[in-house]
């Protein structure tokens, strides 16, 4: 199976962990938007958002992985076992 990829917009220290609906880019392409309670420190936020999202797709930790923006807020995340109908479902759909 093919990895999905799920574009994401980080807001560390955020309050709580929280997925806030899709936005675009200036290129119109779509980005989840994404808070966490942990700051941008060591790791934390990105280990933060890895957790948020598998717990939220029901999949393990390891079936999602931080592929590009490891000190960028914008992350793309690379996703094992899940189709974009799962992201659909749990996330919405991204307006066009």
């Amino acid at each position: 199976m093919v990895a999905v990829t799920l574009v994401v917009r980080l807001t560390p220290r955020g309050g709580r962990d929280a997925a806030e609906g899709w936005a675009q880019d200036g290129d119109g392409r779509p980005y989840l938007k994404v808070r966490v309670a942990s700051p941008p420190v060591e790791g934390a936020a990105n280990a933060a958002l890895i957790a948020f999202v598998a717990k939220t797709l029901r999949v393990p930790r390891s079936a999602v992985r931080l592929a590009a923006g490891e000190t960028s807020r914008l992350k793309r995340l690379e996703l094992d076992g899940v189709d974009p109908a799962d992201l659909a479902r749990v996330f919405g759909t991204p307006a066009s």
